[in-house]
């Protein structure tokens, strides 16, 4: 049985179509609390029940409005998010030393957290803003995340088209799976962090002086 977030947004489809989906999706990318994932599967699942929306049609234009919408969050992290941490940060306790570590790790490792982050909500909808916040390489950013959007659209989309509406118990238990491996990831990366922070710190310090010598 559909859940009330899923009649609500299936009246959006039979409204709007491809422009609903595109919309919440998108808003969702840029860092709001709207159901974007839920819209992908009510919407594969309304393509296989009525066949009034083509589930190709609805898989690219996810990927579509994914792609942009990180654009979009992590351009506002770039242009705005790194001076607002420089200005206020201490007040939330992160120094300069903190920015210089947190853009040293995105520059290693941000393109697996762009790629994988799309399959968990909360990191789908919040890692495009540290991502620009942390200055990471734009190409790499655009290639991880186009890359993670086609992933996540073609997954979630195609799957649920062939699944039907058993996707949403699926869905459930994939969730919880996700969860758990996610803190599970969280803990062992915060114990690698605690254990190696000097030696992450040295490097993100000789990074940055490198970079800072480069300018001159």
């Amino acid at each position: 049985m559909l859940t009330l977030a899923g009649a609500h947004l299936e009246r959006l489809l039979d409204a709007y179509g491809y422009a609903a989906v595109f919309v919440i999706i998108g808003l969702e990318n840029i860092g709001l609390p709207v159901p974007g994932e839920t819209m992908l599967i009510t919407a594969a699942i309304h393509a296989g029940t009525t066949h009034r929306l083509d589930v190709l049609g609805i898989v690219a234009t996810a990927a579509a409005a994914a792609t942009a919408g990180a654009v979009a969050g992590f351009i506002i992290g770039r242009s705005g998010g790194h001076a607002l941490l420089q200005r206020y940060g201490r007040r939330i306790h992160i120094d300069d030393r903190d920015l210089r570590l947190g853009h040293y790790l995105f520059e290693r490792y941000g393109g697996l957290v762009v790629f994988f982050g799309r399959f968990v909500a909360f990191l789908r909808a919040l890692a495009s803003l540290p991502a620009g916040i942390n200055r990471m390489d734009e190409r790499r950013f655009l290639l991880f995340n186009a890359l993670g959007a086609c992933a996540w659209a073609s997954v979630f989309g195609f799957g649920a088209y062939a699944l039907g509406l058993d996707i949403e118990a699926q869905s459930a238990r994939a969730d919880l799976v996700s969860a758990a491996l996610v803190v599970a990831v969280a803990i062992a990366g915060v114990r690698f962090l605690k254990r190696n922070r000097g030696r992450l710190q040295r490097g993100a310090d000789r990074a940055a002086g490198a970079a800072a010598s480069g300018r001159e």
